[in-house]
């Protein structure tokens, strides 16, 4: 076996143990701790500088966004699972706010009058959407992200 082919299976391997998850209470540090959970994910992960700066911006948005538009009760928890499955990476992010698929919403440009309104179409574009679903009250969105 060659040196190189060993190195990919030992990267390969370290990607695929890689699994980071974070209950937020659904206030103002919730943003704040999901990025955490995504710096150490990426650590673990040993994620590159793009595909690291791609997740930030989707686990930063999707937060952000749960928060202020999805209207979570304060009491609540948001759910973040990032975990490494072969060339990509799986989030999986649960919240107590209003219903929101992702996918059923057309971008119609940024909102200039107060800022905002790329976030969901950048998450649409570096990722894509595998499931969406509301059960129990809580949402259940899982994105795939490809990192090579």
């Amino acid at each position: 076996m060659k040196h190189g082919s060993v190195i990919a299976q030992l990267s390969a391997l370290s990607h695929s143990q890689a699994v980071v998850q974070a209950r937020l209470a659904a206030g103002r540090g919730a943003v704040a701790g999901a990025l955490a959970a995504a710096r150490s994910f990426v650590v673990r992960a040993g994620l590159g500088r793009e595909p690291a700066e791609r997740l930030a911006i989707i686990v930063e948005e999707w937060v952000a966004n749960v928060l202020e538009h999805g209207a979570p009760p304060a009491e609540s928890r948001i759910s973040l699972r990032l975990a490494c499955d072969g060339g990509s990476v799986r989030i999986t992010m649960t919240d107590a706010g209003q219903a929101f698929d992702p996918r059923a919403v057309a971008f119609e440009g940024p909102n200039l009058e107060r800022g905002g309104g790329a976030g969901l179409e950048l998450m649409r574009a570096w990722s894509r959407v595998i499931a969406y679903g509301r059960h129990g009250g809580r949402n259940r969105l899982v994105l795939e992200m490809p990192v090579g």
